[in-house]
């Protein structure tokens, strides 16, 4: 891992208490994810839910589910930040 890998994974640790290896092992789990299954797509939610410590409402899990089964997830880190942050 380069010097800026590492620089960003021990950033989003000292902001989420997630471990890197965390990020990873999710990240190969859904590398041949179907994000049009919405039992696929509400597993992962809560996984990174649970990872973050972050309880979601019902409600934002709904919407989250809905958008990614429907791929109207936003492709610029600034929208998606604002859509968790609803």
């Amino acid at each position: 891992m380069s010097d800026k890998q590492s620089n960003i994974f021990s950033q989003i640790k000292n902001k989420t208490n997630i471990n890197p290896n965390d990020i990873f092992k999710v990240a190969n789990s859904v590398q041949n994810a179907d994000f049009s299954d919405e039992a696929t797509v509400r597993d992962l939610v809560n996984k990174l839910s649970q990872m973050a410590n972050k309880p979601i409402s019902k409600e934002k899990e709904d919407k989250l589910v809905q958008a990614i089964t429907q791929n109207k997830i936003p492709k610029d880190m600034n929208t998606l930040g604002q859509s968790f942050r609803k």
